[in-house]
């Protein structure tokens, strides 16, 4: 418990001193500010970036860490934190404000907590989703080596170490994961507490049985709206007026939104740059068919896109080339090039091997860099002339394998026996196979070795002295294929052509009436991205790449028209509405607005033409020219029905109405319905309602944390102003 406490004490004391320095120099500052200049705490000047439940939230404040984990990042996944990451990391931070400034306060109501112990578990001995999420890598979906075992699992060992051996960056790091883990559990606790404080009656769940398991049949007559003509009913300003103040709770806009209509010209390859392309994949083809194997990789780093080499070793299950001979063509042999779309594949046979199906090794592993720290400890150099000297040893027998893993391995994780893995042996992680998420120099030394082979080997963590325990008796081909891309790419004669043409489009129509009459007569694709954020990283169907658009949108006029570039497209917009929270203005919901009424009034229209039909399903269908349908053991509680799909009306009147009784005439969702409810038949066993009762409880516990998260959300008073940001 001491050492617990040890750890996670020692990282909060060195970061609680920050965090109050900070503070007290944070306070001076804001009260500076405010007797030199009169201003208001939450001022519209560019040191805020939003406000949460009357908290102000510095500009500075949230780039420090938003800064921190764009680092931490880097350090996790080993590559630059681009456009849509930088954004997915910012609406993560703001999101921990909101929960630290919004819906914290109601946990530390409710008395809920997380003690150390607890903690240290959570984060250390049994670590969180949170903490796997944190250390592993999205390009492999296995923990980062400094963490891992060689198949890719978390080394609890190597985990325990950095956390207790953490400095610098990496201890805030650690800690901002303790922070998160907290806060899962006590919103776990929290999510506990609600869910069970919602209980479902017995009557309840009676009267929802009856609603929503009963076997109906019925006899119905149905007559869409679609069935009148739109041209035919007649629909004035009046009545849209109407229906938008009868109806405008249904317009409410909760925050500052945008609406854009666009079109793009996209930048694709001509013809002639494909056959540019295919021609130069032909040269290269004949030129790889000309080098021998030990020539092979310095080529395709001189004519692959990237310098990239790229080598598979594939069986006839993975084989990707789509030419049969493969598997009997000499070794050498090229093939290809071939357009699979974005390139011109070329690929070359460099050789053929059988090897095990499965094998078991085990290793004593030099490292040469600490994989907490990922800092140097020795020279590649140095490490393979102690990974020979201890191969020696090993040979001559003068030492066992097994004394060295525990003196001299610097993979503590291999240092353990684990018969519930089925490994028996120090340094041993068992069978394995070709799927295996070994490194391939690892598995492949077991795989295409024999039992009995010691020998050294490298790979990214070091040099391994690796001894062959044993390999299975079945064997399977492999393939060693080189592969070249050529890339399939727009020339920039191309490209300008492209450009040029977009430019003159939005030259010749920059108003909102040209914008709309030149997509029409040009027949191009208008596209719409509604419902705009500030904060937003691509438009609606997934096009990237436009903060510049979207900020564009935020300083326009309704109806401006621009030009923008994105990598490969040119982009023509018009700010075809401004949204401002509050009650949208009638003009901004017309078109939707037309549609309701215009079933209306044909509502009005088909009711009386049942009404004046009779009292009979019969008789309606016969002055309606329609015709009487039966429907038998339909369940009360779907969601939808027939031809007239989702339409709550009709399942509702359904679920209610007495047996034999005519429902007279009424408006649904797409049409107008009358129906005849013929037999309800119930289970109402005590089992079949303590089922619906489970049901409804789960239900609303489902829906009680989400609820209880946006009541609280609102209740805060929420403004953000993130996407002034960048």
């Amino acid at each position: 418990m001491s050492e617990q406490l040890s750890i996670l004490e020692r990282i909060r004391r060195k970061t609680g001193l920050l965090v109050g320095l900070v503070g007290v120099a944070l306070l001076i500052f804001i009260l500076e500010s405010l007797l030199g200049s009169g201003s208001s705490l939450f001022g519209s000047d560019d040191r805020f970036v939003g406000h949460i439940n009357g908290k102000a939230i510095e500009r500075n404040d949230f780039l420090n860490r938003l800064d921190m984990q764009i680092n931490q990042f880097k350090q996790q996944r080993g590559q630059e934190a681009d456009d849509q990451v930088r954004g997915q990391l910012m609406d993560n931070l703001w999101q921990q404000y909101v929960v630290e400034f919004a819906i914290r306060p109601a946990y530390e109501a409710a008395g809920i907590m997380v003690g150390e112990n607890e903690l240290y578990q959570h984060v250390v001995m049994n670590p969180d989703q949170t903490i796997l999420q944190n250390l592993t890598d999205p390009n492999t979906g296995r923990i980062n080596q400094q963490f891992s075992k060689p198949d890719g699992t978390l080394d609890l060992i190597k985990w325990k170490q950095a956390v207790q051996s953490v400095t610098g960056e990496s201890e805030m790091a650690v800690k901002q994961m303790e922070d998160q883990v907290k806060n899962t559990l006590i919103f776990s606790k929290y999510r506990t507490l609600l869910s069970k404080s919602m209980y479902v009656t017995q009557s309840e769940a009676t009267l929802s049985n009856t609603h929503s398991n009963a076997d109906l049949d019925f006899e119905y007559v149905y007559k869409s709206y679609a069935t009148i003509p739109d041209n035919a009913v007649k629909i004035t300003d009046d009545d849209l007026e109407a229906y938008y103040k009868a109806h405008q709770y249904e317009f409410k806009n909760a925050e500052d939104v945008r609406k854009v209509e666009y079109v793009t010209f996209d930048v694709l390859p001509s013809d002639s740059d494909i056959n540019v392309v295919g021609m130069d994949a032909q040269r290269c083809a004949k030129a790889f068919e000309g080098k021998t194997t030990s020539e092979d990789s310095l080529f395709m780093q001189q004519e692959s896109e990237n310098g990239d080499v790229v080598i598979q070793n594939l069986t006839r299950k993975t084989m990707i080339i789509r030419d049969s001979t493969v598997y009997t063509a000499a070794r050498g042999t090229v093939f290809g090039p071939y357009n699979e779309g974005a390139y011109y594949k070329i690929y070359k046979l460099q050789n053929t091997e059988s090897i095990a199906d499965s094998a078991r090794v085990r290793h004593i592993l030099i490292g040469t860099s600490d994989p907490q720290s990922r800092q140097a400890t020795r020279t590649k150099e140095r490490a393979k002339a102690i990974a020979d000297s201890l191969l020696v040893l090993i040979q001559k027998k003068t030492v066992s394998f097994d004394s060295l893993v525990v003196q001299m391995s610097d993979d503590p994780g291999s240092k353990k026996i684990n018969p519930e893995a089925k490994v028996f042996a120090l340094g041993d992680y068992g069978w394995f196979n070709e799927s295996t998420g070994f490194v391939d120099a690892f598995k492949y030394t077991g795989l295409k070795g024999t039992t009995g082979d010691i020998k050294v080997v490298e790979t990214q963590f070091g040099y391994h002295i690796i001894e062959v325990l044993n390999v299975s008796s079945g064997k399977h081909k492999t393939y060693s294929i080189a592969q070249i891309f050529k890339p399939i790419r727009a020339s920039e004669q191309t490209n300008q052509k492209i450009y040029a043409k977009a430019f003159q489009f939005s030259s010749e129509n920059n108003t909102s009436e040209k914008f709309d009459q030149a997509v029409e007569k040009q027949k191009l694709t208008k596209r719409m991205s509604d419902n705009l954020k500030e904060t937003d990283r691509q438009l609606q169907g997934g096009l990237g790449n436009v903060r510049e658009l979207i900020h564009w949108a935020f300083t326009a006029k309704t109806g401006d028209i621009a030009y923008f570039k994105t990598d490969d497209r040119h982009i023509v917009v018009k700010l075809a509405a401004i949204k401002n929270p509050g009650y949208l203005a009638l003009e901004l919901v017309k078109n939707d607005i037309r549609i309701k009424v215009l079933n209306e009034k044909k509502a009005v229209q088909l009711m009386a033409e049942f009404k004046a039909s009779g009292n009979t399903l019969n008789a309606v269908a016969s002055k309606c020219n329609i015709s009487v349908k039966t429907e038998r053991n339909v369940k009360s509680g779907l969601p939808a029905f027939g031809e007239m799909g989702q339409d709550l009306y009709f399942m509702g009147t359904l679920s209610g109405i007495k047996t034999n009784v005519y429902s007279g005439a009424i408006a649904g969702e797409q049409g107008v319905f009358a129906l005849n409810l013929l037999k309800r038949q119930i289970n109402a066993a005590p089992s079949i309602i303590r089922e619906e009762q489970r049901r409804l409880e789960s239900e609303l516990a489902g829906r009680s944390d989400f609820s209880s998260f946006n009541a609280l959300k609102e209740l805060a008073d929420i403004e953000s102003r993130l996407g002034k940001l960048d």
